[in-house]
């Protein structure tokens, strides 16, 4: 921090000091300065006590208590000079025993706090003027876990900001705040900054942190899933075994959600969908060649009728004029994530999928050969055109 001499236009560094060299101490000034100044921190806040002690079955002091503007408990933990070694562990602990106070104890903490230091005052106007509501009906206080912590001092040790960095990343909300004082004359200067995180960072590392516990949860989802998939996959293929359908007697279990098998044409694989809504038994048409697809699916088009009264239901036929691909597809709804559902998802997809086998078999040979004869522009040399031999159920 510098002075700046307007006669000489020059600036002249102040002199940095220590709070202990001057005679300052942690609770009698660096505390009450905040209690009279809590927006020194750079935010509207309220505080609603000092030197809190009302945790069960310890002696432990917290040394601020606020109320940030959306109702969020804020834990502020002061230090003199050096933060020491514990702070982070300190504050996390005076977190914990904060984070189950209702708003009822809230107000009384609070209540206690004007009855003490403030010569009266009702604690539940004073909250509501702050949050700017109406009335305590409408006021949430320490919601969830969104209790906060600032961290003050002059100097903080590697061990401490490490600490802190890697809690923010994990969606703790801390800040830490440096106090250095300065002399000046017979003036003392006192520099507050913000220092992790950075004020110009604070909404992008939120932002980081969101995104990383959003990210985490999908995770959670996505292994919740690919686990009971893998789960039904494996109860199917026993099961079939035992019907003995030959189909997927060579197939493994995954975790997606379909399962294929050969139908005996290369690049139209018969699929077993399992979904939330539905199960599905298709059909598909993919080979790398969109006018190959095309030109098969409506070839068996052709047989809609008969098809369909063979199999004895309606099918969707998704030709899907815009993509490569093309499916016929049989569906029943079935909620799969419902295990008491699966003996009779089992079930109907080994009828139905025995059904395409046996309905299916004679056109995709017949075009499958017919087709060997076309050229294809979009077609990739190195693909298969011979229709294998299957072994009928």
């Amino acid at each position: 921090m510098f002075k700046v001499d307007r006669n000489t236009n020059r600036i002249q560094p102040l002199v940095k000091k220590r709070f202990s060299d001057l005679g300052f101490k942690e609770r009698d000034h660096i505390q009450e300065w905040l209690v009279y100044q809590p927006d020194a921190l750079g935010e509207e806040l309220l505080i609603i006590q000092k030197e809190f002690d009302g945790f069960d079955d310890t002696r432990e002091r917290l040394d601020l208590l606020a109320l940030d503007k959306s109702g969020n408990l804020v834990i502020i933990e002061n230090k003199l000079d050096d933060s020491g070694r514990d702070v982070v562990w300190q504050s996390l602990k005076y977190t914990a025993y904060v984070s189950s106070l209702t708003k009822m104890q809230i107000i009384q903490i609070y209540q206690d706090y004007l009855n003490r230091y403030e010569g009266g005052g009702i604690a539940s106007e004073k909250v509501c003027e702050f949050l700017e509501i109406d009335d305590m009906d409408e006021a949430v206080l320490n919601s969830g876990n969104s209790q906060r912590i600032m961290l003050i001092a002059s100097y903080f040790r590697k061990e401490v900001t490490a600490t802190v960095l890697w809690l923010i990343s994990r969606g703790i909300v801390i800040q830490c705040f440096k106090l250095t004082p300065y002399s000046l004359e017979q003036e003392i200067l006192v520099d507050i900054d913000q220092i992790i995180p950075p004020p110009e960072a604070s909404d992008y590392m939120i932002g980081i942190s969101s995104k990383e516990n959003e990210e985490a949860t999908v995770q959670g989802i996505q292994k919740e899933r690919h686990q009971t998939r893998f789960q039904f996959w494996t109860y199917m293929l026993d099961a079939f075994r035992k019907k003995g359908v030959g189909l997927y007697a060579n197939v493994s279990p995954g975790n997606d959600h379909w399962l294929t098998a050969g139908s005996g044409l290369s690049g139209c694989p018969y699929s077993l969908i399992f979904g939330r809504k539905e199960a599905r038994v298709e059909l598909t048409f993919s080979r790398s060649s969109a006018s190959w697809n095309k030109w098969m699916f409506d070839k068996i088009h052709e047989h809609k009728d008969d098809i369909e009264n063979r199999l004895g239901a309606k099918l969707e036929w998704k030709r899907l004029s815009d993509k490569k691909s093309s499916r016929i597809v049989l569906a029943h709804p079935y909620d799969g994530y419902d295990k008491s559902n699966w003996p009779a998802m089992v079930d109907w997809m080994a009828e139905e999928i025995q059904k395409f086998q046996t309905v299916f078999r004679p056109y995709l040979e017949k075009y499958g050969q017919e087709i060997k004869s076309i050229q294809f522009e979009d077609a990739i040399d190195n693909e298969e055109d011979n229709v294998n031999e299957l072994t009928a159920e």
